[in-house]
């Protein structure tokens, strides 16, 4: 079993069709490439787009034998902040751990007003690098990029080769350049 130290839990907050699963499988696709162990699962039921779920990610250089849904992560990324307004989504996320959001809200405001002052909180208006860079409300890329440089869990050139192999089956040269530019951009202004 891998020791605490050696595990990063990670626990996505979304509404169905903002792409969480897909980023959460694919941060995983990028850490096995690295040579690490990973997993990914989605936890919703028979909602429509639009409903509330999580979606889950663990990171280890051991081989990891939990899988269950994450009570206590290191990490929580919500792609939606209304869903802040629903739910106290920092429940579980261990002391001094990280929350990423995607708002437009400064962070000394986000940590007040959602009493999240011992933890470690980064802002990213994702919604908008999406719209600007992808044409979609989709923000689940641009929260790759935002983890990516806060976190330092992946390396950033293996996520931008590996969404260029994995897009390169389904999608064209346009889509392909505007992901990863989607990803670079949330890279250098995450907050």
């Amino acid at each position: 079993m891998t020791s605490k130290n050696d595990l990063t839990q990670i626990r996505w907050h979304a509404r169905g069709g903002q792409g969480a699963k897909t980023a959460s499988d694919f941060v995983t696709r990028v850490a096995v490439k690295e040579g690490k162990y990973s997993q990914a699962f989605p936890e919703y039921g028979p909602e429509r787009a639009g409903a509330p779920m999580r979606s889950y990610t663990r990171i280890s250089s051991a081989p990891i034998r939990q899988h269950s849904a994450i009570y206590n992560p290191d990490i929580v990324i919500v792609l939606d902040p209304t869903l802040l307004e629903t739910a106290d989504l920092s429940e579980g996320l261990v002391d001094g751990g990280t929350m990423l959001i995607n708002t437009t809200t400064a962070v000394d405001e986000v940590k007040t007003t959602y009493k999240l002052d011992k933890f470690n909180v980064h802002t990213i208006d994702a919604t908008r690098i999406a719209m600007d860079t992808i044409g979609r409300n989709i923000p689940n890329t641009p929260m790759i990029g935002a983890l990516v440089k806060i976190s330092g869990l992946l390396d950033l050139d293996d996520v931008l080769e590996t969404l260029r192999e994995s897009f390169s089956k389904k999608f064209g040269e346009d889509v392909i350049q505007k992901n990863l530019s989607a990803i670079k951009r949330a890279y250098e202004e995450v907050k």
